[in-house]
C-alpha cells in the first residue's frame, strides 16, 4: 500500500525517512552498518621493484615466487609451513598411484574445483595443458625439469596419466605447487593470448584483480576456494625494493607484513618494537660463490684454490649473524635429500692462498671483475668477500647494479665471480642439475644457472637421475659434490634464512618452519 504525501508534515516525514534509508544504504555499502565488520586487507611489502611475470612457469624471481602460491595450486603440495618430503599431501589431486618401475603416475583430481572468474571447472585437460606448457622452453623457465615426461594424458575429465621416459628423482616435486608444477587454466590462456602472463587465472585462495607496474598487485578472496573462503578479504602486494622504505611503511602502519633484512642486529632491533613479530625460517637460500672457469685466470685451478683458501666462511657468518645464517660445507643445501657432509672444503688459510697465487704467477696479486646486485642480502656479503680476497692479494673490482641488471649480466657471462643465493625443491638432483650440469651452462641454448661452466660432475649427476637404488643415488650425488668442490667450481659459503616482519595480529593459520616460495604462505586460514 502506497502512502501519498498530502500535507507538509507528511512531506517532512517522508524526507527524513528517505534520508535515513539513504544513510543506511551507504553504511551498508561501506561495511559500517554491520556491528564489528571491517574488511580485512593484508598489505605486503616485497623486495622487488616490479613483477618479472605473473606466469608461474616463467618467473623464478623472489618477488614473483612469493605471490604464485596465493593464486595457483599444484597436484600436490607441502603441508603449509613445511618443506619436509614426508609432508607432501594432496592439493588439486585427491589421490595418486605409481607403477612399480616409477614410470607411470596416475592422479585422480578433485571434483568441483573452480578457476577464478568465468573459466569454469578444473579438468584433466587443464593439467595436460599446464604440464605441456611447463615442459616447453618457450613458455617455461622450468622446461629442463620436465625433459623425462614422455606423455601426459587425460584418461577422463578427472584422471591424468603421466608417463616418464626414465625415472625422475622424487617426481612428486615436478607436480608440486612450485614453479612448473602450478596448474593454469587452458581456457584462460587461449582466451587471453599475449595478455595471459600478466592476468593470472588459477584455482588458489586468492584471485587476481589488478596489476600496476612497479607499484602493486591486488588480489581478492576466492569465495569458491575448495578449501573454504579465505578469512582475508583482499591482499595488496606492494613492490618496495628499498629496505628502509619497507621498514618505514611498516612503522607507519602502511604494511602488515614485509620482507626483512637478513642480519642479526636488524632482527634483534625489530623484535623489540611494539606489536611486532619477526619470523626467521627456511628453506634458507644457500650462498655459493661460483668461479667462472671460462675467464682467465680462473681456468687455473691454483687460482681457484687460492680463492677458496682466502674465503673465511665463519667470518661471513659472524658478520651477518648466526641467528640468520649458518656456515655451509656443500654446494647442495643442508637438509636436501642427497646433501653430503663429506665433500672437500678448503679451510681459511691466507698463507696457502698467497703461495698458490705466487705459484700461478701472481705473486704481486691479481684483479678480478665482478658484478653484484644492490640488494643488501647479496651486496653486503660480497663486500666482506672483497675484503677477505684483498688480504690474500686479490683485488675484486665490483660493479654494483640494479637487481634485474645483475640477473641479466651474470647470465651473459659478464662476471668472473658470481655470488648467488637460491632455494629449490629439496632434492640434490635439482640443485646439481641447475647449477653444475654442463647442459645448464649460461649462454647455451639450455642454459640455466651454471655460472661456473662446470662439467666435471656430469656423469655422476646424470647417472644419479636414473639410478633405481636410493643408496646408489645418494652416493652419486655425494661424488658429484666432492668433484665440484675439490676442483673449486664453487665455494660454499653459508645458508641464509628468510626473514619477514609482521604485525602481531597477523596469524598465518599454521606453524611456520619452512617455505619454498621465499615468503610466508598466505592461505585461507590466515587471519588479521
Amino acid at each position: 500500500m502506497f502512502h501519498i504525501c498530502n500535507t507538509k508534515e507528511d512531506k517532512n516525514m517522508f524526507n527524513k525517512n528517505a534520508l535515513s534509508i539513504s544513510l543506511i544504504s551507504l553504511l551498508i555499502l561501506v561495511g559500517l552498518a554491520t556491528p564489528g565488520y571491517a574488511e580485512k586487507v593484508l598489505r605486503i611489502g616485497t623486495l622487488g621493484s616490479d613483477a618479472i611475470s605473473l606466469d608461474p612457469h616463467m618467473s623464478t624471481k623472489s618477488q614473483d615466487k612469493i605471490i604464485f602460491p596465493l593464486i595457483f595450486n599444484g597436484l600436490v603440495r607441502f603441508k603449509p609451513g613445511t618443506a619436509d618430503l614426508n609432508t607432501i599431501e594432496p592439493d588439486l589431486a585427491e589421490s595418486w598411484e605409481v607403477s612399480d618401475d616409477q614410470l607411470v603416475w596416475t592422479f585422480k583430481l578433485r571434483h568441483g574445483v573452480m578457476f577464478h572468474g568465468d573459466y569454469g571447472e578444473l579438468t584433466a585437460d587443464d593439467v595436460v595443458f599446464s604440464l605441456a606448457k611447463a615442459g616447453e622452453k618457450t613458455t617455461s623457465s622450468a622446461a629442463k625439469e620436465y625433459a623425462a615426461v614422455q606423455s601426459v594424458e587425460a584418461v577422463d575429465p578427472y584422471t591424468v596419466k603421466i608417463t616418464l621416459s626414465e625415472k625422475v628423482p622424487f617426481f612428486l616435486g615436478s607436480v608440486l605447487n612450485y614453479h612448473g608444477g602450478f596448474i593454469v587454466s587452458k581456457k584462460a590462456f587461449e582466451a587471453l593470448g599475449d595478455q595471459a602472463p600478466m592476468n593470472p587465472i588459477g584455482t588458489g585462495p586468492f584471485a587476481f584483480v589488478k596489476y600496476q607496474s612497479k607499484r602493486f598487485v591486488e588480489l581478492k578472496a576466492n569465495a569458491d576456494y575448495f578449501r573454504g573462503k579465505p578469512l582475508i578479504d583482499k591482499i595488496n602486494y606492494r613492490y618496495m625494493p628499498d629496505e628502509a622504505t619497507r621498514e618505514l611503511a611498516f612503522d607507519r602502519n602502511e604494511v602488515d607484513l614485509f620482507y626483512g633484512r637478513r642480519e642479526a642486529r636488524w632482527v634483534q632491533s625489530q623484535a623489540k618494537k611494539k606489536n611486532t613479530k619477526v619470523d626467521v625460517f627456511g628453506l634458507g637460500e644457500l650462498r655459493n660463490l661460483h668461479l667462472n672457469v671460462s675467464q682467465k685466470p680462473l681456468d687455473d685451478i691454483r687460482v681457484r684454490k687460492a680463492i677458496a683458501y682466502a674465503v673465511n666462511r665463519q667470518g661471513l657468518v659472524t658478520f651477518i649473524g648466526p641467528e640468520v645464517c649458518s656456515p655451509a660445507n656443500s654446494v647442495v643445501p643442508a637438509g636436501y635429500l642427497g646433501h653430503s657432509d663429506d665433500a672437500t672444503v678448503y679451510p681459511h688459510d691466507l698463507a696457502k692462498a698467497k703461495a698458490l697465487l705466487a705459484e700461478a704467477g701472481f705473486a704481486k696479486g691479481l684483479t678480478l671483475k665482478a658484478v653484484i646486485t644492490k640488494v643488501e642480502s647479496l651486496r653486503l656479503p660480497m663486500t666482506v668477500i672483497q675484503e677477505q680476497l684483498r688480504l690474500a692479494g686479490i683485488n675484486l673490482d665490483l660493479q654494483v647494479v640494479e637487481h634485474s641488471a645483475f640477473h641479466k649480466l651474470i647470465r651473459q657471462n659478464q662476471s668472473s665471480l658470481v655470488l648467488y643465493g637460491a632455494s629449490r625443491f629439496p632434492v640434490a638432483d635439482v640443485y646439481l642439475s641447475q647449477f653444475f650440469l654442463s647442459d645448464s651452462i649460461v649462454g647455451t641454448p639450455t642454459g640455466v644457472t651454471n655460472f661456473s661452466h662446470c662439467k666435471v660432475a656430469d656423469d655422476d649427476i646424470r647417472n644419479a637421475k636414473t639410478a633405481v637404488d636410493l643408496k646408489n643415488q645418494i652416493n652419486l650425488w655425494a661424488a658429484a659434490q666432492d668433484k665440484i668442490q675439490k676442483d673449486v667450481y664453487a665455494v660454499p659459503l653459508f645458508e641464509q634464512y628468510l626473514v619477514w616482519c609482521r604485525k602481531a595480529n597477523l596469524d598465518y593459520g599454521y606453524k611456520l618452519e619452512n617455505s619454498l616460495s621465499n615468503g610466508p604462505l598466505i592461505t585461507e586460514k590466515t587471519n588479521l
